[in-house]
């Protein structure tokens, strides 16, 4: 038997104990569900997710989703109005009608719901209302088919409106709608549109108009699977296992053996195939290769197995999550927790790009496996990506973006030539602006920090509550025999190491309290009103199990160590509990409109050295040699250099063969060496990465 084989058999034990564990708890005599519970023979789950509006967010948290009410979230008809106003397809217009208007929606709705704000209500209500109005009597829902497709136009994508694809994203907005309104149109319709998929899919499968609804199978088989838990209607059981047979094998692809060999099929190839790999190019397909798949399809595809796991509880759907996400790491891995993928998988060199739309899809399948499988490393890594590659991608006031951010950017202009979309984007894929790169990305931004917010917080299976993401927040739900419990997250994190939370009950009460210990932290500790409670951790979770009073409080402290990893070409970052750091580059701003397509935008220079390499001799007692500064801060937005809570000092050598090479910041062909120019050596600050638009995150090391 090989070692990877090994591994993996090894790794599916593990999990099948852990999950066995969680299923044994789930039949104990305490089980009170005050919140939808996956039906029989949908395996259960250990985390419920509360109502859109449970949860509220506080301090910059806050902020945050406010200025995205401000920004284009909450004003993309009126900055993006050919594609997102009267024309478009899903109000019942002539002009876009695919996957653009659905995407900001299903960002838009929870922001709208999360600050219980009527007039973004009111700019989500015509697309729910022209949705659920206009379904057809055979039950198709979506905009109306041409005739005959129309003449291209430009900036708009007009034709694919059978496509099964954008629908999966309204299925999404949907399902939040209900969840916010309990609006019973909702399931009326999703039974009706449900029936007609399950006549329809055998002579028109999901790959049959496009790829994307192939790969992206898993978001339809999630709603199906919800609708399911409220009606009851066993026809939805067969369509699950229909649309798992025609989505793409996401799990077979994840457990084929790695290779670096170039698939048959490449990406750029596939996207013009209907279905783009027979079954030989499907044993030989493999997350490690460069250009084997679609970054934003992975995001998406991510989730497939542990979805399908619900019907289908075979191991093997968890393991195949949990070696896609080594292989990923390993082979296309950044510091910031994303990969490599301008739109393809391109490997894990820190000057090409991560596109946005695949931080948005990440996050949301790794919301998705959390609450079914109570994975903890699911948490970790979600955390990673959300206060790190997340507020760096997006300009303070969410008024632009980037299409494709890197580890490594010292220069965004349209003259850098890294990118592998550069010829087809004008040179646009790394400068902030509304439509530079490609537009999906404008439209699909939203989603990311409102579906975060509402993973927060969940009930546990037996009546208790949960945080296993720790943000400033608030939650009001029912635990035990129906007790109204209220709990206040005040912390700093994740700048600070303490997460301290007040409960307020209705009565004193009897529940779990779950909470997630990261694997990044050591010597966690938790106080009960003071008295540091002597309980054990199990998988990554500490559950106090005791009569909570009004009025109680606990704190959670988790200790944050200096500590480096190595990436690209031997390359160091340097992480601190759940951030990563970066250099602090200060810079200057250029305002730039060509007058085309990708409307004005935003190029950035540096005013900063950047050029620095680490001394190996630092990294080897990174307590003595990293000096933490932990800056005044009173809670207020955090994401810019000027507002940056934490700074970290430290020496640095700087290398002046270490040059520009097309505007980005190639390494230098040799390092290693040692230096005598004492000149050369100076004390850097590196400061989180999420606060840095300009950055050098993977260092060289120099003796």
């Amino acid at each position: 038997m090989s070692k990877k084989l090994f591994s993996i058999l090894l790794l599916t034990c593990m999990l099948a104990c852990q999950d066995n564990a969680v299923e044994v708890a789930s039949y104990s005599k305490n089980n009170t569900n005050h919140y939808r519970q996956n039906r029989s023979p949908l395996k259960e789950k250990p985390y419920l997710e509360l109502p859109l509006g449970s949860i509220q967010p506080t301090g910059w948290l806050l902020d945050q989703l406010e200025r995205m009410r401000d920004g284009m979230t909450g004003n993309l008809d009126e900055i993006y109005p050919e594609v997102m106003g009267k024309r478009n397809g899903w109000l019942g217009g002539d002009g876009d009608g695919w996957e653009r208007g659905p995407y900001w929606i299903d960002g838009l709705l929870p922001l709208a719901y999360l600050l219980n704000d009527d007039s973004l209500k009111a700019k989500v209500q015509p697309w729910i209302e022209w949705t659920l109005t206009h379904q057809r009597n055979d039950g198709y829902l979506g905009p109306i088919p041409f005739e005959e497709e129309p003449e291209p136009e430009a900036g708009l994508q007009k034709s694919m409106r059978r496509d099964w694809w954008p629908k999966m994203v309204m299925l999404k907005i949907l399902q939040q709608y209900y969840d916010a309104t309990g609006d019973e149109r909702v399931i009326t319709a999703l039974t009706k549109y449900f029936k007609f998929q399950l006549e329809e899919l055998p002579e028109t499968p999901l790959d049959h108009w496009t790829l994307w609804a192939n790969r992206r199978g898993g978001d339809n088989l999630q709603v199906v699977y919800w609708l399911y838990n409220i009606t009851g209607d066993n026809f939805l059981l067969e369509l699950g296992e229909l649309i798992a047979e025609q989505t793409f094998p996401w799990t077979q692809v994840f457990m084929n053996e790695e290779s670096n060999a170039l698939p048959t099929s490449p990406w750029h190839y596939s996207r013009i195939k209907r279905y783009p790999f027979d079954s030989e190019e499907i044993n030989s397909l493999t997350v490690s290769q460069v250009g084997s798949m679609h970054c934003v399809n992975f995001a998406q595809g991510l989730k497939q197995p542990v979805v399908y796991y619900q019907q289908n509880a075979d191991d093997q759907y968890l393991a195949a999550v949990k070696k896609a996400l080594l292989d990923m790491k390993k082979y296309h891995g950044q510091p910031q927790g994303m990969y490599g993928g301008d739109e393809p998988l391109h490997g894990n060199n820190p000057v090409q790009g991560v596109e946005f739309c695949s931080i948005s899809e990440e996050m949301f399948s790794l919301e998705t496996m959390l609450t079914i499988t109570g994975d903890m490393e699911f948490a970790d890594l979600l955390e990673k990506i959300t206060y790190n590659a997340l507020p760096a991608q997006a300009s303070d006031d969410f008024s632009s973006r980037q299409y494709f951010q890197a580890a490594n950017q010292v220069e965004l202009s349209d003259q850098l030539k890294i990118s592998f979309e550069t010829q087809n984007h004008g040179g646009t894929d790394f400068v902030f602006g509304t439509l530079t790169g490609y537009p999906c990305c404008t439209s699909n931004m939203h989603q990311s920090w409102p579906k975060y917010v509402q993973n927060l917080w969940y009930a546990t299976h037996n009546g208790g509550v949960a945080a296993l993401l720790y943000a400033p927040s608030e939650v009001n739900l029912l635990v035990a025999d129906s007790v109204e419990l209220k709990v206040v997250e005040e912390t700093g994190f994740p700048f600070r190491e303490e997460v301290n939370f007040t409960f307020s009950l209705s009565k004193s009460a009897s529940f779990p309290f779950h909470l997630r210990i990261p694997a990044w932290t050591q010597g966690a500790k938790i106080l009960i009103n003071g008295t540091e409670w002597e309980g054990s951790t199990e998988n990554q979770t500490a559950i106090v199990q005791r009569e909570w009073k009004d009025g109680d409080q606990v704190s959670l402290r988790l200790p944050m160590e200096v500590k480096s990893s190595q990436w690209y070409e031997f390359a160091t970052a340097i992480e601190r509990g759940p951030l990563v750091y970066a250099l602090k580059i200060r810079d200057k701003r250029v305002s730039k409109d060509r007058k085309d397509g990708y409307r004005a935008f935003e190029e950035v220079y540096p005013t900063d050295a950047w050029n620095y390499a680490l001394y190996q001799q630092d990294l080897n007692n990174l307590t003595a040699s990293v000096e933490v500064v932990e800056k005044e801060w009173n809670g207020e937005y955090p994401w810019n250099l000027e507002h940056a809570p934490i700074e970290l000092k430290m020496r640095g050598v700087q290398i002046p063969e270490w040059k520009l090479v097309n505007g980005a910041p190639e390494f230098p062909a040799w390092w290693g060496g040692r230096t005598t120019d004492k000149s050369q050596i100076r004390e850097i600050t590196l400061v989180p990465y999420g606060c840095t638009t300009l950055r050098i995150t993977e260092f060289p090391v120099y003796n």
